[in-house]
């Protein structure tokens, strides 16, 4: 069973210039991050333009992502959906067709209270047999997923494996680390004004769910690996610290604005953005083509057109 440890990184979706799921692209992205040493990929979240999808889109990018990466690099697929019965749908979907895991969230806007919580992604983790995991992220969704929720799930679902947590209070990885053990892995996000890398790290947990990633694939799987010495622990430190001011950069504006900026910059297919996205553009953009030359970013990553 697949546990998502190290650098999982969240990929956006390329589009071509008419607007339409750019495949080739697809692969080519992912083809560099398996080159570059990410232990696995999350496709469909938020940095994913997954709101800006239809459900035949969607469905169209886990055949397709799954027939690039089947025995190359485990892929989780977001089952994110409104509804309950959606979530269900969509997941049993994904297993169907080959996935190596889905993520489940809290649906957004609706703002459940706890024991929804439960029953939501007690029923959706208990429709499929695939690993599955859930996407904590109260600033986007509106209601955090208590650390003894995600105990009652552990205990229930032998297949619930990974909490992908993105919030800034570190109590609730200790909670969730105390109650659950290493039954769950816990992985965070690399959004500089939450900094919780390092805490993740330090309290057990085993990776980060990143956008970085898609930029500095290598480096970011160097300041994701779990603490097992302390070689490790000071190279974690050394890579985070140093590309700690291009994270920041690369969260200016909500995922995937600047990542794909940043992927255009390198020459990479990044494409344009859905609306209402509007596209990086004007001084900031300067200034992340001017970083990112300066940090050897482009000299590194950069593909000749």
């Amino acid at each position: 069973m697949v546990r998502p440890t190290g650098s999982w990184v969240a990929m956006p979706t390329p589009f071509t210039e008419d607007n339409k799921i750019d495949y080739a692209g697809f692969e080519t992205l992912i083809n560099r991050q398996i080159k570059f040493g990410t232990n696995e990929l999350f496709v469909l979240g938020s940095a994913g333009e997954v709101t800006l999808l239809t459900l035949e889109e969607k469905k169209q990018i886990v055949k397709e992502v799954i027939k690039m990466t089947k025995g190359r690099i485990p892929v989780f697929f977001s089952a994110a959906a409104l509804t309950t019965e959606d979530s269900i749908a969509f997941a049993q979907y994904c297993e169907q067709q080959g996935a190596d895991g889905v993520i489940f969230t809290v649906p957004t806007y609706v703002l459940i209270p706890q024991a929804a919580v439960l029953e939501h992604l007690d029923l959706c983790m208990g429709s499929v047999s695939i690993p599955c995991g859930i996407y904590n992220n109260p600033s986007r969704l509106g209601v955090n997923v208590e650390p003894e929720t995600i105990a009652k799930l552990v205990e229930k679902h032998p297949n619930f494996i990974v909490d992908k947590e993105a919030m800034p209070n570190v109590k609730q990885l200790v909670q969730v680390k105390r109650l659950c053990g290493n039954a769950v892995n816990i992985l965070c996000c690399d959004f500089p004004k939450y900094s919780i890398v390092i805490p993740t790290l330090a309290v057990g947990g085993c990776g980060t769910a990143n956008i970085g990633g898609n930029i500095i694939p290598e480096e970011a799987a160097k300041y994701s690996r779990p603490w097992t010495d302390m070689t490790i622990i000071e190279e974690c430190r050394e890579e985070y610290f140093k590309w700690f001011p291009l994270l920041e950069m690369l969260y200016t504006l909500s995922n995937p604005i600047v990542i794909k900026a940043a992927l255009n910059i390198l020459g990479l297919p990044g494409g344009h953005l859905r609306r209402p996205y509007l596209d990086f553009a004007g001084p900031k953009y300067e200034a992340l083509e001017r970083m990112m030359d300066e940090m050897g970013v482009i000299k590194k990553y950069g593909v000749k057109k």
